[in-house]
């Protein structure tokens, strides 16, 4: 089973691990890195991408930059580089996606803890959340040939200190655990899931 990964980092890495223990096919997919590159933000970029690639089975994101900032202090940049990556970003590359994606198939996007819980600067981030679990809740409807989609949303990593000042007082999670529930939306029926790898109810 042949599975496309978007994103190297620290994410993308225990992903890319965790399928591949589990004998999928594992194509990498980066901006600077990875055996092909791509970029969420240009449309043009996801085209080339999947015309490249052909046929697959499955695709799992799990990339997408925000830009935060105290809602007073964004601006248009915050907001339309947000959009662009994130948040269009993923939405293009279903859209891009889903002529080459094998009947059955599946898309695993990325929101996170912001559409659920409120933190330091976190309007923009939550937007964009929710924006992304909207879509894919809506998409599962829609989406011809048995395709299913899913998001996973993870609080901030244990291997991103640099992110700690952005979630005072939230509990990390090691991006392995994270990529298991990647390999939970792809190797199980389940579709229209916000799968979140995170506590709301303290």
């Amino acid at each position: 089973m042949k599975v496309v990964v978007v994103g190297s980092g620290a994410l993308g890495g225990a992903v890319q691990q965790v399928l591949a223990e589990h004998g999928y096919e594992v194509l990498t997919v980066g901006r600077t890195s990875g055996m092909f590159r791509a970029d969420l933000s240009d449309r043009a970029s996801l085209d080339a991408l999947f015309a490249k690639l052909g046929s697959v089975d499955a695709v799992a994101n799990a990339a997408g930059d925000v830009f935060p900032a105290p809602l007073p202090q964004t601006t248009d940049d915050h907001w339309t580089k947000s959009f662009a990556a994130k948040g269009m970003g993923q939405i293009n590359l279903v859209r891009a996606g889903l002529p080459f994606i094998a009947d059955n198939g599946s898309f695993t996007l990325v929101s996170g803890v912001l559409g659920d819980e409120v933190a330091p600067a976190c309007t923009v981030g939550a937007t964009v959340n929710r924006l992304v679990e909207g879509f894919v809740q809506a998409a599962a409807s829609e989406l011809p040939r048995g395709v299913r989609i899913n998001c996973v949303s993870p609080t901030v990593l244990t291997e991103s200190p640099a992110y700690y000042d952005f979630f005072p007082g939230f509990t990390p999670v090691p991006a392995l655990e994270v990529a298991h529930a990647y390999l939970r939306a792809i190797a199980n029926p389940i579709t229209g899931r916000i799968l979140k790898l995170h506590k709301t109810n303290a």
